[in-house]
């Protein structure tokens, strides 16, 4: 038994456009206490706010932790539930069919972060009956709307001749 804390952390990235606005949340859980986090980027892919959620959501945490993250997105689970990213680093961040591995720059903070905690990635289902998943997924949704309302409208260009 280790006598680190143990923290459950539920996250979700979305994107408005792909890419486009996108948002990412967290919500950390230990005893009684609970932590919402979310933030938004101008322009970016869902497969970045779903990593960034994650990251986001493990340096929130003062300690090394015992950490069972939950988060709906294959991209960011499976590398690690399935070895992927032992191979990735082998082969000089580089896919099995020798392609670059995408959003390294994030995959090595990630990478860093399980070093210093004990993480347990679970894969759950998206957009189902998951409470906490569908409250990562409203608030990394909110912080797109709230960056959105921020940024400038587009203004289309005015045609010659006018």
């Amino acid at each position: 038994m280790s006598d680190k804390k143990h923290v459950d952390i539920y996250t979700d990235g979305a994107c408005s456009g792909n890419p486009g606005v996108g948002g990412w949340a967290a919500v950390l859980l230990y005893g009684e206490h609970d932590l919402k986090i979310k933030g938004a980027e101008k322009d970016t892919t869902n497969n970045r706010m779903e990593l960034t959620a994650i990251i986001m959501g493990l340096k929130k945490l003062k300690y090394p932790c015992e950490v069972t993250l939950y988060s709906d997105s294959a991209y960011s689970v499976e590398p690690f539930l399935s070895h992927w990213i032992e191979g990735w680093v082998m082969r000089g961040w580089k896919t099995a069919n020798k392609e670059e591995v995408k959003n390294v720059d994030l995959w090595l903070q990630l990478l860093d972060l399980t070093h210093i905690h004990d993480v347990t990635f679970v894969k759950v289902k998206g957009h189902a009956d998951n409470e906490l998943n569908n409250t990562c997924d409203k608030l990394a949704r909110e912080a797109i709307k709230e960056l959105q309302k921020t940024m400038p409208a587009t203004v289309p260009p005015i045609p010659d001749g006018i």
